[in-house]
């Protein structure tokens, strides 16, 4: 057991996969000499060479492409997407390729490929630094989008991603990667898709989110407990397979429900589970599903006054909590 940040189990993670199994290899802008912007593969190169260390053109359909390539020729790829803001020139290859090889080859052929991308806000990173894509790609059929935001889910969702048999798009908040911190089992593991994990128990209301979102919820509802308003705080790490069944059995207990995500709120995450719960669960709320998200605007501003204007944190969460639970 030792204690990491999100970035070193990444780096951990990766790097166990690929002495465990020779079929593993990375690909990307700037992940060999450089060890990737962030560092998630310092040492790489020198570890495993650059047949399985590739240092990509800026050239993200490029990048996509390759991995499909090599996933259909039995091995396991793991592409990064330097920032998830660069992925659109990749959008038909995933979307259009990778998604859809199952099934129109009739279930012949799979894509066993993964693709990292550090995404979101609050590091200053502007219009092309900080977008949250999560909703545009669960959208697809094929895909599996995932959105783990503690060490041990890393590690835990990584070896599963790199296992399995068709592609999944992994989604590491990049705020996350030196501020949150655990524990990190040494044993290998792996964390099933589609499982939320309810972070916080309480009674009052529900709270969903994922990524960075949920830390920023756990603090403002463990504030609202001296209050005696007690939050259940879900974290949906996955965001398909989503486990609505988790969040059905909170909304029962609790009645009111808050979604909170940094994507766009119009057509975000937060409006089909809020749908699902229409459909699901309309008699046990007691007050409309409340949507926590960025204001509809075409990009997060760089100043900092601004961002923080724009991004949801815990004092505005903690406000819009204590309103919902006085209804």
């Amino acid at each position: 057991m030792a204690v990491k940040n999100v970035v070193q189990a990444v780096h951990d993670t990766l790097h166990e996969a690929m002495e465990l199994d020779e079929r593993v290899l990375v690909l990307g802008e700037d992940v060999g000499a450089r060890g990737g912007v962030f560092r998630a593969t310092m040492g790489f190169l020198e570890d495993f060479g650059p047949e399985r260390v590739i240092d990509t053109p800026l050239d993200e359909c490029l990048i996509a492409g390759l991995a499909i390539g090599l996933a259909l020729d039995d091995m396991r790829p793991v592409a990064e997407i330097q920032f998830a803001d660069f992925i659109y020139p990749a959008f038909n290859q995933i979307v259009s390729e990778a998604a859809r090889i199952r099934y129109r080859s009739n279930g012949d052929f799979g894509v066993p490929m993964v693709i990292r991308a550090p995404y979101g806000g609050g590091v200053h990173g502007a219009l092309y630094h900080s977008q949250s894509i999560e909703a545009l790609f669960a959208h697809v059929p094929g895909l599996k989008v995932v959105t783990p935001s503690t060490p041990y889910d890393v590690k835990g969702m990584l070896i599963h991603a790199i296992e399995d048999p068709d592609p999944v798009l992994f989604l590491e908040h990049k705020k996350t990667y030196r501020l949150i911190k655990g524990e990190v089992p040494d044993d290998r593991f792996t964390v099933p898709f589609g499982v939320a994990e309810v972070r916080r128990g309480g009674d009052d209301l529900t709270c969903v989110a994922y990524g960075l979102m949920w830390h920023l919820c756990l603090e403002a509802a463990e504030r609202l407990a001296g209050e005696g308003i007690e939050v259940e705080v879900i974290d949906l790490r996955s965001i398909y397979p989503l486990d609505i069944d988790t969040v059905l059995q909170s909304v029962g207990k609790t009645g009111k429900v808050m979604v909170v995500h940094e994507d766009n709120k119009f057509l975000g995450l937060g409006a089909e589970i809020s749908a699902q719960i229409g459909e699901k669960a309309l008699s046990e709320l007691d007050c409309p599903v409340v949507r926590i998200a960025p204001p509809h605007v075409p990009a997060m501003p760089y100043s900092p006054t601004l961002e923080h204007w724009y991004l949801p944190d815990a004092d505005r969460l903690e406000q819009e909590m204590r309103k919902l639970a006085s209804y």
